[in-house]
């Protein structure tokens, strides 16, 4: 037998019911129902990132796709009957079967309606099941997309909606994906007989799946790459879309907005885009959290005789404040419900932190005023406690 056909003697080997959990008498209904059920248990969409489950679906598909056949069925059974006999000696194919008395197996599968012996059977069942799984290959999800709004400061608390253009990963518009030139016909990558991934190891006890390096994933490779993406199957493409950014935002931000991401393939679900919020900064207000933030500048007297002080809050009608007499540098007073808005609609508060002002230049009267002040108020010891450790 070719070299090609021993990975056909390795499947060969499999049991397919078993894989099932279906007797091997069981009623094409009764397969057919516990293959939709292993199916739906380890389908990879169901299951993202669950290795084992994913290999676990292959196996199902892979048996299904036998003995749910019912021309393949009795091929299969046949051969594992034979197999169970006395298995496939040094003759196999071409001399005999089962010892000197045996009987040439290929002239059995011709009679049986075979054009070509041993190897029909094997690539009727096999090959024929690898075909179809490699040509009905699975949805892939489309990868996100990153991206960066940059936006006002009233914009982040009150939300806005921007445009963006972007620029994503897709499938080449000539091939359609396949990265083959148009009008040439695949056929199964030889490097992962069909796979879509080799088996790489790590030096040690463990071996990790790969995406195929001849086929890139796709499992079928063409004689003649294609012109445009020169056998990569992808491609740029470029879009303006509109995105909200929700009110209260901050900045840094990583918003997710979900199926606004690069395209899938074969009729897979788009991935996701994300977009980073940068927000410029005002010229008088800052932010903490949910509040607002103003620094109000006082001069000495209105801090140590007490004042009330108009300040502006952002978007709406100024508000007073009540200095009381001795109001130090520093101080900070709230006023509730003038902040950022919150996600359940509620209001963030404004805080007014008091800067005390000192005159750079004093006029005459200003100096006389102050030098009384300070005559009046000598021997006060403020930095006593400076000296007292």
């Amino acid at each position: 037998m070719a070299d090609n056909d021993a990975p056909r003697n390795d499947w060969a080997t499999k049991d397919f019911y078993a894989v099932l959990g279906v007797a091997k008498d069981a009623s094409a209904a009764d397969i057919k129902k516990a293959y939709r059920k292993l199916a739906r248990e380890n389908h990879p969409d169901s299951n993202p990132g669950d290795d084992a489950k994913h290999e676990k679906f292959k196996a199902v598909a892979e048996a299904y796709d036998v003995v749910g056949d019912e021309a393949k069925r009795a091929k299969y059974d046949e051969f594992r009957s034979l197999q169970a006999r006395g298995g496939f000696g040094p003759g196999m194919g071409g001399g005999g079967f089962g010892g000197a008395g045996g009987f040439n197996l290929d002239d059995l599968l011709r009679d049986r309606g075979g054009s070509g012996g041993l190897g029909d059977m094997f690539g009727d069942i096999f090959g024929g099941a690898q075909r179809t799984r490699t040509q009905q290959t699975r949805p892939r999800r489309g990868a996100d997309v990153e991206s960066s709004a940059t936006i006002g400061f009233t914009d982040a608390l009150e939300g806005v909606t921007v445009s963006l253009r972007l620029t994503s990963d897709t499938a080449c518009p000539t091939c359609q994906g396949t990265g083959g030139k148009p009008g040439t016909r695949p056929h199964i990558c030889p490097e992962c007989e069909g796979a879509g991934f080799v088996v790489s190891g790590t030096g040690g006890a463990f071996s990790i799946n790969e995406t195929c390096p001849a086929c890139g994933g796709r499992q079928l490779v063409y004689d003649e790459a294609c012109p445009t993406c020169h056998g990569s199957g992808r491609g740029t493409s470029a879009r303006s879309i509109q995105a909200r950014i929700p009110a209260g935002v901050k900045d840094g931000a990583r918003i997710r907005l979900k199926g606004k991401g690069a395209p899938g393939d074969h009729g897979g679900p788009p991935g996701d885009l994300f977009v980073t919020v940068k927000v410029t900064p005002h010229p008088v207000f800052g932010r903490k959290g949910d509040n607002l933030t103003i620094e109000v500048p006082v001069s000495f007297d209105e801090a140590a005789l007490g004042a009330e002080v108009k300040i502006p809050t952002l978007g709406g009608a100024p508000v007073t404040l009540k200095l009381p007499p001795g109001t130090p540098n520093g101080r900070t007073f709230r006023v509730r419900g003038k902040g950022a808005t919150r996600r359940d609609g509620s209001r963030g508060d404004l805080l007014a932190t008091v800067a005390v002002q000192v005159p750079a230049t004093l006029d005459q009267t200003a100096r006389e005023a102050l030098e009384a002040y300070r005559a009046a108020t000598a021997g006060r010891p403020l930095r006593e406690g400076l000296f007292e450790s």
